[in-house]
């Protein structure tokens, strides 16, 4: 069984900054999926930024240039740094793991707003 926690969020002002961070127990391996989905009451869970097979990263057209994702094999982590943040980057955002199936952590609030 895989769980994962994470943790960073936070009420920031438009323009500001924050690191996500996502921490992986079980039977974790390097080479499967990790990344972050966003969702907001009423739209469907979208995908933010992922690592996927051989250490590719895709992302959303709206956060390129502003999010970055990167991942600590060695501590089973994944970071998700946003910078220049945004009104409708608020959301609640989630980590996933896939390994035969998709695993999904409980979620953290990200607010930016003045």
């Amino acid at each position: 069984q895989v769980q994962l926690v994470e943790s960073g969020g936070g009420l920031v002002p438009p323009g500001g900054s924050l690191r996500l961070s996502c921490v992986a127990s079980g039977s974790i391996y390097s080479y499967a999926p990790m990344g972050w989905y966003r969702q907001v009451p009423g739209k469907e869970r979208e995908l933010v930024a992922e690592i996927i097979r051989g250490g590719y990263t895709n992302y959303a057209d709206s956060v390129k240039g502003r999010f970055t994702i990167s991942r600590d094999n060695a501590k089973n982590m994944v970071y998700l740094q946003m910078n220049t943040l945004k009104p409708e980057d608020t959301a609640v955002y989630y980590c996933y793991y896939m390994q035969s199936k998709r695993y999904w952590g409980q979620g953290t609030q990200v607010t930016v707003s003045s």
